[in-house]
């Protein structure tokens, strides 16, 4: 048994401890979480708050180096530009740039991510990294042959699957899957993902085919003639082990019908933000007793994987909707990026919270030199204050994977910018 120490912990489940300690058992668990008087300095973080390690549930590894293509384009051009961009791409530039994406995550205080994967590479990154991971393996078509790639990528996925990685499946989003499509991906049992709600173009063309994606309509399924909230529900396909990204444009009728259904949203303030989407409804969500976690989508729309800037995005978005600044307090959001991150991933009772029995998966956050130093409230600190620069270490099952100083990870970052030279004009 080891134990780690510091100026503060919070547990999210509890109150933050002064002089808090966190014991981690030999099977990477968590064995004790008390003040260091009772469980000893350990390994001491002076200057430092322990915290969960986040739980990005809604992420794309391997977009990793797309920040700013199609900077300011309308989502349906912008979609379009990325398509393209990708298909420059192999094998290896994408597995290059999902371990990037990987790392990243872990320089920000990420533990756990529920990504999206096109190509399946996420899987290699996350067993490379030793980030945890369900990885939603992308479905798109009209029919159920759409599985074919699904099963083929499986194949290939299988040699880094364990009980850290683990597979879904994400039917991409009802504008490029029809429902017999989604229908099939349900049949396979695995953890779900999709997008939904994600524009008003979206429903748009999901309502007639008419807006600015009409004239990407080859590329589409055809237009159901309901939104794509609607359309999962009437078919039995919400539920618990869905997280449904995004759901900005809903009304108070889907919001009833995702809450009665069980499934979680991935709340990504800043992608929906620079796409010019909107701002999702969280307070909304969150009173109909829906499942929410903070996510960062990816670079492709948001300039990183940093969830300290999510975290504010966030709690600026809550109040300004709402115009009341208690609209969203920093312990909320941060049990958002935390423990309702796990809740969406249904990972809840192996993640996202410091008590006995779950993961020691970590983050320890210096506020040394900040402008919350010396602290006053340890979550207002690290909301307000934390940044991936002060991630002094992220412990996934108790093993440090970025200590500030110390980390000897392998230069994926060349071969990521590599490929990402190879998309440029």
């Amino acid at each position: 048994m080891r134990v780690v120490s510091a100026d503060w912990v919070v547990p999210v489940e509890g109150e933050p401890l002064p002089d808090g300690a966190v014991a981690i058992a030999d099977d990477g668990t968590i064995a004790a979480v008390g003040s260091a008087s009772e469980l000893g300095q350990g390994d001491r973080f002076e200057g430092c708050v322990i915290v969960p390690g986040f739980v990005n549930c809604h992420s794309h590894l391997e977009y990793a180096v797309y920040a700013g293509f199609g900077d300011g384009l309308p989502f349906s051009r912008w979609i379009a530009m990325h398509v393209a961009r990708k298909g420059l791409l192999d094998h290896d530039d994408m597995r290059a740039i999902a371990t990037e994406g990987a790392l990243e995550c872990l320089r920000s205080g990420v533990t756990t991510v529920g990504d999206c994967s096109f190509s399946g590479v996420a899987v290699e990154a996350a067993a490379e990294t030793g980030l945890r991971a369900i990885v939603y393996v992308e479905a798109f078509g009209r029919d159920a042959s759409a599985l074919d790639r699904f099963d083929d990528l499986r194949g290939r996925v299988e040699p880094g699957l364990s009980d850290r990685v683990r597979l879904g499946v994400s039917p991409h989003a009802p504008y490029t899957c029809t429902l017999e499509v989604y229908e099939a991906c349900a049949a396979l049992e695995l953890p779900i993902a999709t997008h939904l709600a994600e524009s008003v173009a979206e429903r748009l063309y999901l309502l007639d085919g008419s807006g600015d994606w009409a004239s990407f309509a080859e590329l589409l399924v055809p237009p159901p003639g309901t939104t794509g909230i609607r359309l999962l529900a009437e078919a039995g396909l919400l539920g618990p082990g869905l997280m449904a990204a995004h759901c900005v444009d809903v009304d108070a009728d889907e919001i009833r019908l995702l809450a009665e259904s069980g499934a979680g949203v991935a709340h990504c303030p800043r992608s929906n933000g620079y796409l010019g989407c909107g701002t999702a409804p969280l307070s909304e969500l969150l009173a109909a007793g829906i499942p929410v976690g903070i996510a960062t989508d990816s670079p492709a729309s948001t300039p990183s994987f940093d969830l300290f800037e999510e975290l504010r995005t966030a709690i600026v978005a809550a109040r300004a909707r709402a115009r009341r600044p208690d609209a969203l307090s920093a312990a909320a959001a941060l049990e958002l990026a935390t423990l309702g991150g796990a809740r969406v991933l249904g990972m809840d009772a192996e993640v996202g919270s410091l008590v006995p029995g779950k993961q020691a998966d970590l983050a320890v956050v210096s506020l040394d030199g900040s402008p919350f130093d010396p602290v006053e409230d340890p979550v207002t600190a690290v909301v307000l204050g934390g940044s991936p620069d002060r991630v002094a270490a992220t412990l996934v099952h108790g093993e440090v994977l970025h200590g500030r100083g110390t980390s000897e990870w392998p230069d994926s970052r060349r071969a990521a910018r590599r490929a990402r030279s190879r998309m440029l004009p």
